[in-house]
């Protein structure tokens, strides 16, 4: 009974107006940017390693880091798979495209936060609740946005990447699954209770190299495969239009599939990856904005494209028809989506090795989504809760988030993810309405950005100049860091 009522909630989240919206807007920032995600393509990688980080706030690099860490996650595996089987082939181009259209929304989202961000407990805050209540004044629908994150961000999306990680684990070396959710929990509160900081250090150091890891696999398994690099992209391109035979009756799927598990693995317009821009320490929101639009390039056409081409290079997949259970391709029997297909993929140069291997990189994409999801869950808690309750409240967060944890840990897959799916639908809708409303910010801003960078200089932010209402933390232009200060009077 609550399986299927979580289905249909689902259904109703993620219905064809939710993707035409998704599409739309970001349609709209891309042409009114000017196409910033091509034009601004060599300024995204200078950013990411010029920001410093400060006493009150971390780098461009640990944001970027931070931000990864969550959409580097159980969706650039077990969701690439699902996309596959239930979409084909195809979904991977729509994957593609979305995420293309997601860099300008990513650009806007994040920008506004950096521009209506505060300090707080001598840390930088921001994100969709804060850019809704200053920039459009609608404190009703910032608390409706706050409290729908937290919901999500504690209760509803960790449990997709802790079953993910158990289930991993229990195929590779027969751990039982409550057993593994124990040393999750154990391991996250660590980390959680730690800080933002200790957050932002752990996410620098182990993003890079689970990535790293990942990515040298999937180009071993291309390279053995390289004869096949033709017939494979004509594969995803002829599918992407129902021009393939063999998937041509599920066209409308390959697209929902596509667009659904893209934006769940580049979170562009979502609203989450507002939450670490904020955090930043730059001297012109724009530098964060370029450097988060830049992030889901390197989640969806590395790691995304890099399971898919795993899957699809050694025909490690299944399709099927959803609508009526037909089964359209099967090339590895009695096997269902997720990381069982990646797991294949890689029994086929490492034999044998494919679940292990699969079941760690699992676990440090699936654990470092989690404390993402952390972060953004008590910076919601950290607007919606002042003064003396709020110690006691990030606490009882704290707790929850490890119980949601370790509750997925030992839940069906299909539950955990529709569960994850209705999270994540709520955000999408009340953050794509909010920033189309907020564009003007967003884009005056890059204007100024761009306007400095062709005068030569390191461009640094004035809101008052600007004409920005309520920007308080940039009101009389870029505050240099205590440590920049420091320096300044030390030499």
């Amino acid at each position: 009974m609550f399986e299927k009522l979580v289905t249909s909630i689902t259904g109703y989240l993620w219905s064809p107006p939710l993707i035409v919206f998704i599409v739309a807007v970001g349609l709209y920032f891309s042409v009114r940017t000017g196409f910033l995600q091509i034009r601004h393509f060599k300024e995204m990688i200078r950013l990411i390693s010029s920001g410093k980080s400060s006493n009150e706030g971390v780098s461009s690099f640990q944001a970027l880091a931070m931000s990864l860490s969550g959409r580097i996650g159980v969706g650039n595996i077990a969701g690439t798979a699902t996309g596959i089987a239930f979409g084909g082939p195809g979904s991977v181009f729509w994957m593609w495209v979305i995420t293309f259209i997601g860099a300008a929304s990513a650009f806007v989202e994040s920008t506004l936060a950096q521009i209506y961000k505060e300090k707080q407990d001598g840390e930088y805050r921001g994100g969709p609740a804060f850019y809704i209540e200053k920039g459009l004044g609608w404190k009703w629908f910032a608390v409706i946005f706050a409290i729908a994150t937290l919901l999500a961000m504690a209760v509803l999306m960790p449990g997709i990447q802790a079953n993910s990680i158990a289930e991993g684990i229990s195929n590779a070396f027969g751990i039982d699954r409550k057993v593994t959710g124990l040393v999750v929990v154990v391991l996250m509160g660590l980390i959680i209770f730690g800080g933002v900081k200790r957050i932002a250090r752990v996410a620098e150091f182990v993003v890079p190299f689970m990535a790293g890891a990942y990515l040298l696999i999937a180009i071993a398994i291309i390279a053995v495969n390289f004869d096949r690099i033709p017939e494979v992209f004509s594969l995803i391109f002829k599918s992407a239009f129902g021009a393939e035979e063999m998937f041509g009756g599920i066209l409308g799927s390959t697209i929902m599939w596509g667009v659904k598990r893209g934006l769940y693995a580049n979170e562009a317009g979502q609203g989450t990856g507002a939450h670490p821009a904020a955090a930043a320490e730059v001297s012109h929101p724009a530098k964060q904005g370029l450097v988060q639009a830049f992030s889901i390039y390197l989640d969806v056409f590395l790691v995304v494209t890099s399971t898919a081409l795993m899957i699809l290079f050694t025909n490690s997949y299944n399709t099927i028809n959803e609508k009526t259970g037909k089964i359209l391709v099967e090339h590895l029997k009695g096997v269902e989506s997720g990381p069982a297909f990646t797991q294949a993929a890689v029994d086929t140069i490492l034999p044998g090795l494919g679940s292990g291997f699969i079941a760690i990189a699992l676990f440090f994409f699936a654990f470092t989504t989690i404390f993402a999801y952390y972060y953004i869950a008590e910076t919601n808690l950290a607007y919606l809760v002042k003064g003396k309750n709020r110690k006691l409240s990030m606490t009882v967060l704290k707790i929850v988030l490890l119980g949601a944890t370790f509750y997925g840990s030992v839940k069906t897959a299909a539950t955990a993810w529709a569960m994850g799916d209705i999270g994540l639908g709520i955000m999408v809708w009340l953050n794509l309405l909010a920033i189309l409303l907020l564009f003007k910010p967003a884009h005056i801003a890059l204007k100024d950005y761009e306007a400095q960078l062709k005068q030569g200089l390191d461009p640094e932010f004035n809101s008052t100049k600007l004409g920005i209402k309520n920007a308080d933390f940039w009101a009389d232009g870029y505050k240099k860091s205590e440590n920049d200060e420091q320096k300044r009077v030390a030499n």
